[in-house]
């Protein structure tokens, strides 16, 4: 499975899906199109955003790969504008980082 997590990895979801043989580019900082269309988006199944101050970065994956399956893991809620586009919100306090990662595998 490729991945890509935008944003810091404080709770070690990298490694967390690194270790169910999840494929995973990082971006780190803001995500951009070029961003995600270098981080590999058109092949990717799944986004993981941990930052919802990067909340745009949901509708520009969508738009790039309609398939791609967007997961927020984040402590803070997100914008009301991108809560339909998100297919799930996790609070990393509720589930932990290998947990989420085996789910998703």
């Amino acid at each position: 499975m490729k991945a890509i997590l935008c944003g810091p990895d404080e709770d070690g979801l990298a490694d967390a899906l690194a270790d169910e043989g999840v494929e995973l580019a990082r971006i780190e900082g803001v995500v951009t199109r070029p961003a995600l269309e270098d981080a590999g988006i058109v092949e990717a199944e799944l986004v993981v955003l941990t930052d919802v101050a990067e909340a745009t970065a949901i509708p520009l994956a969508k738009e790039l790969n309609p398939d791609v399956r967007v997961v927020v893991y984040a402590n803070q809620s997100l914008p009301e504008f991108a809560k339909g586009q998100a297919d799930l919100a996790v609070d990393p306090k509720l589930l932990s980082a290998s947990v989420v990662a085996e789910e998703l595998v």
